[in-house]
């Protein structure tokens, strides 16, 4: 089991109490009842106690608060915590929910252990999987409790509280990750038929826009094209302080545009940072001539092997990490130009993977330009359509940047980043599943060319393998993407190339100890060094003639006679 705290603050005690002991949006709340207070004896239990109501337990949590001058009451007095499970872990019993539920309000300053003049707090469970901590923020002294960084301070004691009590342990966090969506944004999202709180949806947008961009100004123009309210803070000067976004739509109670600035979505999405990136990397803004998709995924494998190298070498943590950040750029841009069959796990991956983009070491200057600028000409060759070498250049792409995910969760957890090695692993499967549908067709015509060749020849390249990977020669002939291989090197042959030569280069680019499929993997750096089509046309000429039956010798043709008395042939 997992403990994950996600806390908030709000107005109206009630409301959220009457939400706890309620029936819930889809009937899922079962038993409500308490589980620990600041003082049972004093907490009323509408859950358990028939004659006990919320108004009496709203009225004894804001004592504190009402009891204060008008002028002192905190707006948003109420401090609300939920406390989760995993999934797959043991459900916890109602005194374990309780110590959890007191250890949670003593690292955060809400109720430091042995302070009989706290704040009033109540834990509710009303699912076997969670419980919600529900605290009035004056302490019964009249003063405010010190609860600086109670999220940070509350995830940390989850870490020891998983430790203590045999659960699974999360890793944990260094403050560089993105603000997650309150519980509040995800229940409005769910209220507005949103398939997930704008918070998400504002940030996977605003990377978009960025990934590629030359300017400041580039940037700017991206997200109104996205269809995004934009804002800028403007100085006397002139020049831009920061920025807004918001989506078309999304209000608060008020009427209001719902705002959130760079900085609220993700630490490097400030415009001092964005700045620092356009400034570290710049482009050329000119305008050269636009790709087609397919080209422009081949133009993005070189950057992307130079990045697996980099990272798989342990190089300067500055070197690394703007590799890191340009191959984030690269999956954003790939995400949004990615056909209809890749786009879900690919935007899945882009998401996982910029929680690797962040640590605390900045990105050394210059080092991933290569790699914005492969993500610029993805934007400007827009969408792909998944099929013929569109598709297989995906396919290509794919294969690398799983390497490179890989090689991203190695290096992080070489230096101490839990949290970016995993999402690293979990950007690399997802790209599993998106390079599987995309590679699959270009596979199945390259399987279909080895069908054609003769034994001899498949001999011949078969020998060719096992010469040059003699380690690896009986696993490449288990796995699926066999006789793809073969037909691999058949064409390159009849292009001009030697095999052996050829297989020696590609296996001297880097290790394969890593490959899912150590085939897959062969087959796309062939192609991409040779320049082979992805998506390979029927066998050619050469091979066809090799495979053609003799044809048998024409008979003569016959005449017959016509009625002006000509003849013409039969046959």
């Amino acid at each position: 089991m997992t403990v994950v705290p996600d806390i908030s603050t709000g107005s109206r005690t009630y409301g959220l109490l009457a939400y706890l002991y309620g029936p819930g949006r889809r009937d899922e709340h079962t038993a409500p009842h308490i589980v620990a207070a600041w003082e049972p004896f004093l907490a009323p239990d509408p859950g358990r106690d028939p004659a006990a109501t919320l108004k009496q337990l709203t009225d004894r949590l804001d004592l504190p608060v009402l009891a204060l001058p008008a002028g002192r009451r905190p707006a948003r007095h109420v401090w609300h915590c939920p406390v989760r499970t995993a999934p797959g872990d043991r459900p916890l019993t109602d005194a374990e929910w309780g110590e959890v539920a007191r250890r949670i309000v003593h690292a955060t300053g809400i109720a430091p252990e042995g302070d009989d003049q706290a704040c009033r707090w109540v834990a509710v469970r009303h699912a076997p999987d969670h419980i919600h901590i529900v605290a009035t923020l004056k302490r019964q002294d009249g003063r405010s409790p010190h609860r600086h960084n109670d999220s940070a301070r509350a995830q940390a004691e989850c870490r020891q509280i998983e430790k203590d009590f045999g659960l699974q342990r999360l890793n944990p966090g260094d403050r560089t990750a993105a603000q997650r969506p309150t519980s509040a944004e995800r229940s409005k999202a769910e209220r507005t038929g949103r398939a997930e709180p704008p918070r998400e949806i504002l940030r996977e947008t605003v990377r978009q826009s960025l990934a590629g961009a030359a300017t400041e100004d580039e940037f700017f123009a991206r997200l109104t094209a996205a269809g995004l309210r934009v804002e800028q803070r403007i100085a006397p000067s002139g020049d831009a302080l920061g920025y807004k976004v918001a989506l078309p739509g999304d209000r608060n109670r008020a009427g209001e545009p719902v705002w959130f600035s760079g900085s609220k979505l993700a630490p490097d999405l400030s415009l001092p940072k964005i700045r620092q990136r356009l400034e570290a990397d710049a482009l050329d803004a000119e305008e050269g001539p636009r790709l087609p998709p397919a080209a422009a995924r081949r133009d993005a494998v070189t950057p992307v092997v130079r990045a697996a190298a980099v990272l798989d070498q342990d190089d300067e943590e500055g070197t690394a990490v703007a590799h890191l950040v340009g191959t984030g750029e690269l999956l954003d841009a790939l995400a949004k130009t990615a056909p209809a069959t890749t786009r879900r796990e690919l935007s899945q991956a882009a998401r996982a993977f910029e929680r690797a983009t962040r640590t605390h070491e900045r990105a050394a200057r210059a080092d991933h330009r290569a790699l914005r600028t492969a993500a610029r000409g993805l934007l400007r060759a827009g969408d792909a359509l998944g099929r013929g070498e569109d598709g297989g250049t995906t396919a290509m792409v794919l294969s690398t940047l799983i390497l490179v995910t890989l090689a991203a969760a190695r290096w992080h957890s070489a230096h101490g980043h839990a949290q970016q090695a995993a999402a690293a692993r979990q950007a690399a499967q997802h790209l599993r599943i998106a390079y599987q549908t995309a590679a699959a067709p270009p596979l199945k015509a390259m399987r279909h060319h080895a069908y054609r060749l003769p034994k001899p020849v498949r001999d011949q390249h078969t020998t060719t393998v096992t010469t040059a990977l003699p380690e690896y020669a009986d696993q490449l002939r288990q796995e699926t993407g066999w006789d793809a291989l073969i037909a691999t090197l058949d064409q390159a042959q009849a292009v001009g190339h030697d095999p052996t030569t050829l297989l020696r280069t590609v296996i001297g680019q880097r290790e394969l100890d890593t490959a899912d499929n150590v085939n897959d993997v062969l087959i796309w750096r062939i192609r991409h060094t040779t320049g082979l089509p992805t998506a390979p046309k029927p066998v050619t000429d050469r091979t066809s003639v090799r495979t053609r039956a003799p044809k048998p010798a024409e008979a003569p043709a016959r005449t017959i006679p016509t009625p002006s008395g000509q003849r013409r042939p039969r046959r």
